[in-house]
Order: C-alpha cells, then sequence, then structure tokens
C-alpha cells in the first residue's frame, strides 16, 4: 500500500488500511499525524465503514496489548479513540493506581476538564513510543465530555486510572504526546523498569534518578 498523503479523503484511507491483514500498523514518533490536532469527527466514515474502523481499532489495541489506541496511531487524523482495560493487576497495584476494569468504549471527539487540583503520578507508556516509560503527572479526576460511535453524548466524571487513559488517548488527538507532560528524567527503558521499577507508585524512582513527584 503507498503511503497515505494529506490530500487522501479519510474515508478512502481508512478503506486502504482496512484492505491488509491482521492489526492495523501503529504509527511511531516522528510521523506527522502525531503532531497535528485531528480533525473532528462529523461523518466523514458512513456508519458501516465507522463500525469496521471501530473493530478493527479494538483488535490492534489488543494485539499490541494496549489500553487504548487513538486513531492518528494508526494514520488517521480523525478524533476517534478506543479504550479498555482489564486491570489485571495485583491488589496493591490496584489501590495505589485506582486501576478498576474497564469495558471497551469509543470516545469520538473527546474533551477532559480537571476536576479539583488533585495530581497523581506514574509511570506511562505509549505504543507509539515503543520500548520507553515516563512518570506523567496527571489529572487525579476529569470531566470527560464527548460522544460514543451512535452518536449518544458522553459526560461523565472519570477517576484514578481510568483518567489517565483519558487523558493519555485524548492528548493523541490534540497532538500532544505523553513525553510533552512527562518527567524526562524518569524516562526508562521497558528493561530498566522491569529490573528495577515495578512498586505499585514511583516514589523509588523518584529519589533514584532524582526527580520530584507532585
Amino acid at each position: 500500500m503507498a503511503p497515505p498523503t494529506d490530500r487522501t479523503p479519510l474515508a478512502e484511507r481508512v478503506e486502504e488500511l482496512l484492505a491488509g491483514d491482521g492489526p492495523l500498523p501503529i504509527v511511531a514518533a516522528g510521523d506527522p499525524v502525531l503532531r497535528r490536532p485531528a480533525e473532528p469527527f462529523d461523518g466523514q466514515l458512513e456508519p458501516a465503514l465507522l463500525a469496521r474502523f471501530v473493530e478493527a481499532l479494538r483488535d490492534t489495541m489488543h494485539a499490541a496489548p494496549g489500553v487504548g489506541l487513538a486513531a492518528p496511531q494508526v494514520g488517521v487524523g480523525l478524533r476517534i479513540a478506543v479504550v479498555e482495560d482489564p486491570a489485571t493487576v495485583p491488589d496493591e497495584v490496584r489501590l495505589a493506581r485506582g486501576r478498576v476494569p474497564q469495558p471497551f468504549r469509543v470516545l469520538v471527539n473527546p474533551s477532559y476538564a480537571p476536576v479539583g487540583g488533585g495530581r497523581a503520578a506514574f509511570f506511562e507508556g505509549c505504543l507509539s513510543v515503543p520500548g520507553w516509560q515516563a512518570v506523567v503527572a496527571r489529572h487525579a479526576e476529569v470531566r470527560l465530555r464527548g460522544a460514543d460511535e451512535h452518536g449518544r453524548a458522553l459526560d461523565e466524571v472519570v477517576t484514578g486510572w481510568p483518567a489517565r487513559i483519558v487523558q493519555h488517548e485524548t492528548d493523541h488527538l490534540d497532538g500532544t504526546l505523553y513525553l510533552d507532560r512527562a518527567e524526562l528524567r524518569s524516562l526508562s527503558s521497558n528493561t530498566a523498569m522491569t529490573e528495577r521499577w515495578t512498586q505499585p507508585t514511583p516514589e523509588a524512582a523518584a529519589a533514584a534518578l532524582g526527580f520530584e513527584l507532585p
């Protein structure tokens, strides 16, 4: 498949992606599509094509594996993301991070705003920045607005790890990577994470690597 150009209609681009077999290719940092605000969705994909695209995003997220995937991460500049988190983690991690199971859902034209001044800092990774993780301080609670894939309005308050996922994926739709918000002294390879920083919170990493937590 030839690389898409900025002039390729979005529906045509999606059709080309879906013509392949298996999970969609994930775009890596350095591709301009990850640094441009995505186009608001207003029917560029007819319902059947949208449903196929959403299913492909879900399959790609599962295969990666990840707990969220935004359309720009597969080269499609539309404000659409999918999230799902089985939260199969130890109890101490679940309690420290507020990580609870999240069913599969589609976010269309999402936005978020902080609720209160609370912030939480944890290691975070990204499928478009493979092999690395870094600590990101994010709002502990946000108000999520947008719609689902059927056009039904979303307006809810999200806390804990689900709030982190919402912020991470919505940031993608604004052309922002998690590294833009990260404490760069915390940047760690996946190997270092496995060997050193598997604790439920990043306090030990902060002390050893020399960065502050909120």
